[in-house]
């Protein structure tokens, strides 16, 4: 199978698909790595580093010449007028916030498949959950910049110092995002309190750590309780394939106090925020009601060195069953990988995915 690694081409994003060290081993399994010129290069990765890919000049030179074209974010719009029938891409693809990628990707019959779906029997997300690590740790860090003074914030120092207290923070979520953000919160010295719907978890959350992470059941009285005296909410809400649920109303973000700061990591997925819009790396805030709003879609993109790595260590055992082993039988022998295809010839895939945007439904053996 050829094998197409493109630059990224979305804002701010570094990241690149594939790393060298992945390169040999699918190479020496009889596939062709077609590389677009300069791709890792902000990742830290020359093209020197790919001495056995062929390095061309152009994406539109990877794109018409891969048959599974591996990625880092969805396609943008100036990416869609290369999309052919049954041309595999393999990303991370977000479609319940990408109508209009959803329907260029099922009119031109693509095969979509999106990292974030691939879902194992136990309900963990392999190739998601690298990256919501990297957003979640890298979450208080980016609030800290952004409570700075020289950064336009209230000038509050997230553990605060003696005889000043810490800043506040909420997170909600329980999930690999908000765990991993509310580990280097409370280490940084900020009062964390998790929220969650579930029980359970904040249970394990609770007994884990001992009390040093705080958590309570997501209730909308509870949310307005904190929401007045937070300095910081972390919006770290996922349902694998579907929209973000708004757990945070605009009516809720009123009564916040001036200066506190939103930062939606589920943007991806359309926010956990009512209204939220994105933001980027270059211009990551807006204010509005007097509140902070950060809500920036590839996070994990500022560190690209480290995110690249973590994600080719993630994908390459599934890059290598797709080229050896084809879409049908990923369909038919691996339901874990299957779970990733959103899209198969023109149809809607993924049960939550259609249900988000209010498309018709196909199951992935009647699409096959």
């Amino acid at each position: 199978m050829i094998i197409g690694v493109p630059k990224e081409v979305k804002a701010d994003e570094r990241r690149v698909s594939i790393t060298p060290d992945k390169i040999k081993g699918l190479i020496e399994s009889g596939h062709k790595i077609v590389f677009e010129r300069g791709a890792g290069e902000k990742a830290g990765f020359p093209d020197s580093d790919y001495p056995c890919a062929e390095i061309v000049s152009n994406a539109q030179k990877v794109w018409e010449s891969a048959d599974l074209v591996v990625k880092v974010k969805e396609p943008q719009q100036e990416e869609f007028k290369h999309f052919r029938q049954n041309q595999i891409i393999f990303t991370y693809l977000h479609l319940a916030a990408a109508p209009e990628l959803t329907l260029e990707l099922v009119k031109t019959k693509v095969i979509g498949i999106a990292y974030e779906t691939i879902q194992t029997k136990n309900g963990s997300l392999p190739l998601l959950e690298p990256m919501s690590e990297i957003a979640g740790r890298l979450a208080p860090q980016i609030a800290a910049r952004l409570l700075q003074s020289d950064f336009d914030g209230p000038g509050k120092l997230l553990g605060g110092v003696p005889g000043v207290e810490p800043c506040r923070f909420m997170i909600i979520g329980g999930g690999t995002v908000g765990l991993n953000a509310a580990i280097i919160a409370t280490s940084l010295g900020s009062r964390v309190t998790i929220f969650d719907i579930n029980l359970e978890r904040l249970r394990a959350i609770e007994y884990r750590y001992r009390g040093s992470i705080k958590t309570m059941l997501s209730t909308e009285t509870k949310l307005m309780e904190f929401l007045k005296r937070t300095d910081v909410v972390v919006g770290a809400v996922l349902i694998p394939g579907a929209s973000a649920p708004k757990v945070i109303s605009e009516n809720m973000v009123n009564i916040m106090n001036p200066s506190s700061l939103i930062l939606d990591v589920a943007i991806d997925q359309g926010g956990s925020v009512e209204n939220i819009k994105p933001t980027t790396q270059s211009n990551p805030t807006y204010i509005k009601n007097n509140v902070i709003h950060c809500a920036i879609p590839n996070i994990p993109g500022s560190v690209a060195n480290t995110a690249s790595t973590a994600l080719s260590n993630a994908t390459y055992k599934y890059i290598l069953y797709l080229a050896n082993n084809g879409i049908e039988n990923l369909i038919t022998r691996n339901e874990t990988f299957a779970m990733g295809i959103n899209t198969l010839n023109g149809h809607v895939t993924h049960k939550a995915l259609a249900e988000s945007l209010d498309l018709q439904h196909v199951d992935v053996i009647e699409a096959l």
